[in-house]
């Protein structure tokens, strides 16, 4: 197997965001720092151009713009998330004979990255949809070249997406936590446009409906998606006196790291008093004290699937339909969740 953009990052001792802007040429990164990437990547062989012959004298590009609008979900904490999306596109890019060219825009409007694109001469291209409206979409569409969105959805866009499956994640959850014993169950979302956040926060009330429990709405809590953010939120929750529930499902790992760390602070014993869940499993997710039980999804296969639909509407001879994937999930079981039987028989009410 070749090597990924997370092996060049670990044997240079670099973060994969690091890794990606010095192969990418962006980024203010130190000339040591650059140099040292670039050894180790010419070392293991990195590289997503593929060595077969191109087609019809095609350069055969593929484009993946990396777009923080708003930076909220898209920002360093989830700089390993992303690198996993590329080393899937990497792979099989690399597959298919195409180079693939990484583009970062941080707080750009849509309007001018859409400008930009006329610039480039990529066959086709792949969007970080997650800080994305619908209009976002439409407008990034309309460049005119096979386009595939992902880490979104829209069901009433004419448009190519594969995102994982928040429905059936978040209901392995929910059916977790029932087999356990839990029956209050809460949830922490965030305002934050992101249209994955919204699907989970549905998702969670459905899957309690489906169970017969009753999801109550003061047990649905609204935090930022920063990490700081969600600290700082849930701690104002807390010191504005609420019942917590017996379980909080939170929307995201990073969602989830901030809300234990402002209750540890208000003397919250996790899990004895009060079992916790995230989704993403971030590698920081199994280093906790207690390990953060949460929701596993392939971001490569996510990756490796844009490519494929990409490759497949460029050798097609007509227009083809658009394609809408959704890509499973599986619960990682850990020591944020107490097993049956254990909970604390405790009063969950807190004040200031």
């Amino acid at each position: 197997m070749s090597a990924t953009l997370k092996d060049v990052a670990r044997a240079a001792q670099v973060s994969p965001a690091t890794a990606s802007l010095v192969l990418n040429g962006k980024g203010v990164i130190s000339d040591e720092t650059r140099a040292r990437v670039l050894a180790e990547a010419t070392r293991l062989k990195y590289g997503i151009r593929s060595r077969r012959a191109p087609r019809s004298g095609d350069a055969r590009t593929l484009l993946f713009l990396k777009i923080a609008k708003h930076g909220h979900t898209v920002n360093r904490d989830h700089s390993t998330f992303i690198a996993d999306y590329i080393d899937g596109m990497s792979e099989e890019a690399h597959r298919r004979g195409y180079t693939l060219e990484v583009v970062s825009h941080e707080g750009n409007s849509i309007e001018r990255i859409a400008a930009s694109l006329g610039q480039r001469s990529a066959n086709g291209i792949i969007v970080l949809g997650t800080e994305l409206s619908e209009a976002d979409v439409r407008r990034l569409q309309a460049t005119d070249r096979p386009t595939v969105f992902i880490d979104t959805h829209f069901d009433r866009l004419d448009a190519n997406f594969v995102n994982m499956n928040n429905r059936d994640a978040i209901q392995l959850i929910v059916a977790h936590l029932h087999d356990r014993g839990f029956r209050r169950i809460g949830f922490v979302g965030s305002p934050v446009e992101t249209v994955n956040f919204r699907l989970r926060l549905e998702a969670f009330i459905e899957g309690m409906r489906l169970l017969q429990l009753a999801a109550d709405p003061d047990d649905v809590l609204m935090v930022d998606s920063t990490f700081e953010g969600a600290a700082r939120d849930m701690a104002d929750h807390l010191r504005r006196g609420i019942t917590l529930p017996e379980c909080l499902v939170c929307t995201n790992d990073i969602v989830a790291y901030g809300c234990i760390k402002a209750l540890r602070e208000a003397n919250v014993r996790l899990p004895e008093d009060l079992s916790v869940v995230g989704f993403d499993n971030l590698p920081l997710a199994e280093a906790l004290d207690p390990p953060l039980t949460t929701i596993d999804v392939s971001k490569r296969r996510i990756g490796s699937l844009a490519i494929s639909i990409l490759d497949d509407e460029l050798r097609a001879a007509e227009p083809q339909p658009t394609v809408k994937a959704l890509v499973g999930a599986s619960l990682i079981v850990r020591g944020s969740v107490l097993g049956p039987g254990t909970r604390a028989d405790r009063a969950h009410l807190l004040t200031a």
